[in-house]
């Protein structure tokens, strides 16, 4: 699948869709999210939170509130937690944040004996791209979630990068370890660890992709940039998935498309966890929340 409409197409098809449990979600973003979500028939929708507020919103939207199915509970941290709760007890699919905190809402995950995240788990962002100049789907992290990434999280990520695009039909990922420059410089540690991943997938120690690093931007997603430099890569000018080496590369890489791409489609989810969540902001747009929704349940 090259584009989110070959995966709305492709949930659309399916007999039984995934179920959404919306965590405190009585706001009017979340709320009319998933009701496009599920008049789309991308997904099924539990809301967990206070029903009033529910109601009010859903009568302001003039949303149907019996499309969804709705867990009452008044309390904010308590419906976080129950939220998680029916998830873990096989009930839900995959996690979105409402109107809670993100702290609250990773506080839940992440709790030692009530939460989702695997022994020796760890929390990582996957952000997905369509560019209308690029020929697929992107996946590319950490943007969001691991600052300053060291060897073994950059293995981390990357292997989750890997399942995300295996989830939508990916056969065999191709991964560009991004750096400043092609060169394995002593100088630019970024450089030395693509090196390293880039050795440890040609030795099978990371498994189901092809990988090359370090590559500058231009050449992982550019043929031409690769044949003017000289540099031959399966690769080069077809990468999948792009590992940017710190935060700030991935973060400005992503609101770099959301602001100055004309046409550009993006998605967000948080893996690592049992499962997929969705930590949409309200700044995204529907069509982001959208298309997260969508990846996310692709990937359970």
């Amino acid at each position: 699948m090259n584009s989110f409409s070959e995966i709305f197409a492709e949930l659309r098809s399916r007999d039984s869709k995934k179920r959404m449990v919306a965590a405190w979600g009585v706001d009017d973003h979340t709320i009319s999210a998933a009701s496009q979500a599920v008049d789309l028939g991308l997904v099924d929708v539990t809301l967990v939170g206070d029903e009033d507020m529910i109601a009010e919103v859903c009568s302001k939207e003039n949303i149907d509130k019996s499309k969804f199915e709705i867990v009452h509970n008044s309390v904010e941290l308590k419906a976080v937690a129950q939220a998680v709760q029916i998830v873990k007890d096989g009930q839900g699919d995959f996690l979105m944040k409402g109107l809670c905190s993100t702290d609250k809402f990773l506080r839940a995950i992440l709790n030692k004996e009530t939460g989702l995240l695997p022994p020796k788990g760890k929390l990582t962002h996957c952000g997905v791209i369509e560019m209308p100049h690029y020929h697929k789907l992107i996946f590319f992290g950490d943007a969001a979630v691991i600052p300053a990434p060291e060897l073994k999280d950059k293995q981390i990520i990357m292997e989750f990068l890997v399942k995300t695009a295996k989830s939508v039909g990916v056969t065999t990922p191709k991964v560009a370890l991004i750096a400043a420059t092609e060169q394995v410089l002593s100088s630019q540690p970024a450089t030395l660890e693509a090196a390293l991943l880039a050795k440890m997938v040609d030795r099978g120690l990371i498994k189901d992709c092809i990988a090359d690093g370090p590559l500058a931007l231009d050449v992982a997603l550019d043929k031409e940039s690769a044949q003017i430099k000289g540099l031959t890569s399966p690769v080069a000018g077809d990468a999948d998935c792009l590992l940017f080496p710190n935060i700030e590369s991935g973060n400005v890489f992503y609101k770099a498309n959301s602001k100055l791409v004309e046409g550009v489609r993006q998605a967000g989810i948080l893996v690592g966890a049992k499962v997929p969540c969705v930590l949409s902001s309200r700044a995204d747009s529907t069509d982001t929340k959208l298309n997260s929704i969508a990846v996310a349940a692709m990937s359970v």
